[in-house]
C-alpha cells in the first residue's frame, strides 16, 4: 500500500514537472512552482527526486520510438518519418516539449536533445541510406523536425500552429524524403 502510494505521488510530481518545465522552460520553474501543481509539499520532490537537475533528467526522458521498417517503403519514408515524429510529439506527456523549450537555455536539455538524435535518429538513417552520409542526412532531418517542433510546439507561431497533421505531412514529408534520398551538396 504505501509503495502503490509512493508511485503515484512520484507519478503526480513528474506530471506537474513536465507541464511546468513545458510552460516556462528549465531555468524559471522552481521545486515550488512544481509541487504546487502536484497539490504536494516541496519536500517530497526533493525526497523523490533529490533536485530539481535530478527532476529534470527523470523528466526529460524522450522516446522517438522510431519504427524498425521505416526504409522499407524507400517512395514513403520521408512522409512516413513525418508522421511519426508529429504523432510523438503529440502524445501526452512525451517530455519533448520540456527538451525543446529547456534546451536553448540549459545545456543539460541541449545535450539530451542531441543524445537522441544521435542514439535514434542517425541509427534509422543509417539503416535507410547506409553509414557514409548518413550523419549529414540525418542531421538536415533533425534541423527540418526541431524547426517544425519550435515553430508548431513552443512558439505557436500562427499558421504552422494552425495546421492539420495532414497538411504538414504534406508539406514537410518531401523534404524529408529529399534529405533521405536525394543528393546531398558537395
Amino acid at each position: 500500500m504505501i509503495e502503490r502510494k509512493s508511485e503515484r505521488t512520484k507519478s503526480a510530481i513528474r506530471a506537474a514537472a513536465r507541464q511546468v518545465f513545458a510552460l516556462v522552460g528549465y531555468e524559471r520553474a522552481t521545486i515550488r512552482d512544481i509541487a504546487r501543481e502536484a497539490n504536494i509539499d516541496p519536500a517530497m520532490v526533493m525526497r523523490y527526486f533529490g533536485s530539481k537537475d535530478g527532476l529534470f533528467a527523470d523528466t526529460a526522458n524522450f522516446d522517438l520510438n522510431l519504427p524498425q521498417d521505416l526504409g522499407e517503403a524507400p517512395d514513403k519514408a520521408g512522409e512516413r518519418m513525418a508522421a511519426h515524429f508529429i504523432a510523438v510529439w503529440e502524445q501526452e506527456g512525451s517530455g519533448f516539449a520540456v527538451l525543446l523549450r529547456s534546451a536553448s537555455s540549459n545545456p543539460v536539455a541541449a545535450a539530451r536533445i542531441a543524445a537522441v538524435l544521435s542514439e535514434q535518429l542517425l541509427p534509422a538513417v543509417v539503416a535507410m541510406v547506409g553509414p557514409q552520409e548518413a550523419p549529414q542526412r540525418a542531421g538536415l532531418i533533425a534541423s527540418q523536425m526541431l524547426g517544425l517542433a519550435l515553430s508548431r510546439y513552443v512558439l505557436s507561431l500562427g499558421p504552422v500552429a494552425a495546421m492539420s497533421r495532414e497538411q504538414i505531412i504534406a508539406g514537410i514529408g518531401p523534404t524529408l524524403q529529399r534529405y533521405l534520398y536525394g543528393p546531398l551538396a558537395r
